[in-house]
């Protein structure tokens, strides 16, 4: 989860409200309280996400 925030720059609670919402990828269990996603799942996310110009 820490990297998960770092490379999204989005918080615990919202990646999950995300996830809720359909609007994250979701994340694959790795056991009864562990919880990893896919790299391919968050690089497909990240390039569906409108580009920031400023």
């Amino acid at each position: 989860m820490p990297t998960v925030m770092r490379l999204t720059g989005l918080g615990r609670s919202t990646i999950y409200r995300m996830v809720v919402a359909r609007k994250f990828p979701s994340p694959v269990r790795l056991g009864p309280r562990a919880v990893a996603w896919r790299q391919s799942d968050l690089d497909e996310w990240s390039e569906s996400r409108p580009a920031v110009t400023h």
